[in-house]
Parts: structure tokens; sequence; C-alpha cells
């Protein structure tokens, strides 16, 4: 078993971005620009949004964000949307979610103008994304695909068994894995819980990207031997052992599988670091104005 280390590859590249938001910030005479909104005060989307706006700081981002209370109307928190796309000092834009049952998910995804779209949610980047147009990839199954690349990992006529069906990642993360590309070219089956007989859909897999949101969902009678397994879930439960009050599980049973596997990512220290690797790239992309012009 070899870990895919979201330490090590986050490090390294955070290091070329550092050197290309250096070279930006002397030519543009400012620095990129980060928004993130965070509604409410729940616990892990504070968590995200802090690392978040401390990565920008290490890699010579501006970060700014803005909270509201959980009783923030719909309508003001797409006014504050518009008025962010049309800050010329500002390249991205990301709302923290989940948000309150009274705001619409949809609705907030589709304010942000797609040009600073930087989470890769919009519409129009889901959709030139299948196209395999330039756009900003959602920012998880970009971090992904910078870590296959990173270690070289063949995917090239592998089976790829997705497990789980989000538009944030389940659904993006089997059409990069299939595209005409490298990493890609695999054959992918994207799976869900609704499928019948997950298990036997699973054990078929080269390679396995876990992304259901269930604490140890993957076992090791699911995995074959020599499988490459990427876990993505990030399941907080409260716990004594730890200083934070808290420990995070991944969808992926780490201690039975990994015996069983070729690579494997842990939990904390894998996908989650490389999401933000992934948000940090848009990020300088949107300032830089090299997948949509800024004029």
């Amino acid at each position: 078993m070899n870990l895919l280390d979201g330490k090590l590859v986050s490090a390294k590249i955070k290091e070329d971005i550092k050197k290309d938001a250096a070279d930006f910030t002397a030519q543009a005479g400012r620095k990129p620009h980060l928004v993130a909104i965070l509604v409410g005060n729940d616990g892990g989307s504070e968590t995200y949004v802090a690392s978040k706006m401390r990565n920008c700081e290490l890699v010579g981002f501006e970060s700014t964000n803005i909270r509201y209370d959980v009783d923030v109307t719909e309508e003001q928190l797409i006014a504050k949307i518009q008025e962010i796309n049309a800050d010329a000092s500002i390249d991205g834009l990301i709302v923290q979610l989940p948000l309150p049952k009274h705001i619409d998910p949809d609705k907030i995804t589709e304010a942000i103008d797609y040009r600073k779209d930087v989470d890769g949610f919009h519409p129009i980047n889901l959709g030139r994304m299948q196209r395999n147009l330039p756009c900003f990839i959602p920012a998880t199954p970009y971090g992904i695909m910078l870590m296959l690349d990173y270690y070289k990992i063949e995917t090239a006529g592998k089976h790829a068994v997705v497990v789980g069906r989000s538009n944030i990642v389940g659904s993006p993360m089997s059409i990069l894995l299939a595209r005409n590309a490298n990493p890609g070219n695999c054959t992918v089956t994207l799976t869900h819980s609704r499928t019948k007989d997950l298990k036997t859909e699973v054990l078929r897999a080269d390679i396995i990207v876990a992304a259901i949101g269930k604490k140890n969902f993957v076992t090791a009678d699911m995995v074959k031997d020599g499988a490459v397994v990427i876990d993505v879930g990030i399941n907080r439960e409260d716990s004594i052992e730890t200083k934070s009050g808290f420990k995070l599980y991944g969808d992926v049973d780490f201690d039975q599988v990994a015996p069983k596997a070729s690579w494997i990512t842990p939990v904390p220290g894998g996908v989650g670091l490389m999401t933000i690797v992934g948000l940090l790239k848009n990020t300088l992309e949107a300032a830089k104005g090299t997948i949509y012009s800024r004029s």
C-alpha cells in the first residue's frame, strides 16, 4: 500500500501557485482576490472557510470573509453576490455550503458570475466541462486529478467506479475520468444509493472514488486487491480524544481497506487538502484571465 499524500502534493503545488501569484502581483499591481461568504455558525463550514482564507495568505492572495447570521434572507444574499460580481478587484467568489433551509443553493450558485465561480459549480462551468472546453473545474475533482497526475497513476483503460453522484464531486469526477486526457480515458461506472448490488460494482473497480458522505461506507469486501482508492468523505464526529473536540472519518474504512489497495488517500491529509489547491488554482486563473477574458 502506498499513500496518496495530500499534504505533500498540496505543499508542492502551492509553491508553484505562490510564485505565479507573485508574478501576477508584480505585473497587475494587486494580489489575486478571493471572497468567501459564510452563513450561520456551522462548525464544519467555519473550519473549511478558515482553512481557505489561511491558504490564500500563504500563497500571496488577498482574501475576504463575509459573514451573515443564519436568518439572512435569500434576497440579501443575492444582492451581495451581485455587488461582488460587479467589483473588478475581486477575482473569485465562493459561498460556503450547506446553506440554511430557507435559501435555495441553486439560486445562489446561479447568481454568481460564472467568470468568478472558482468553486466550479455554476451550470455554465459544469456544461463547459462536459464539453471539454476551458472552464473552472469543481475544486474537489480538480484536486483529485492533480493528485493522480502528480503520482503518475495509470488511468487509461482502467475501470473507475465513482460512489456518489453529487453535482459537486461524483458527477463531475465521472466526466473527468472518462474524457480523452491524461489522467483520464477510464471506463467509468457512476454508482449511488439506488444502485443494485453496489458491492459487486465496486469490486470490479481498478480505481474507486468514494464520495457518498457516509462514514466507513466502503469496506474491505468491496475492494479488489491492487485497487487505487480515493476517499472524498469528511465525516465529523464529536470526540473527547482530540483537542478540536471532533474527529474526521472518511467514506472508506481505511484500516481494513488500506492493506488491499495499491494506493489510497488518508482522511484527513488527502483529498481535502487537494480541494483547496484546486480552489487556489482556479482563483489564480480567474485573476489572470486565462480561462475567461476579464475585459
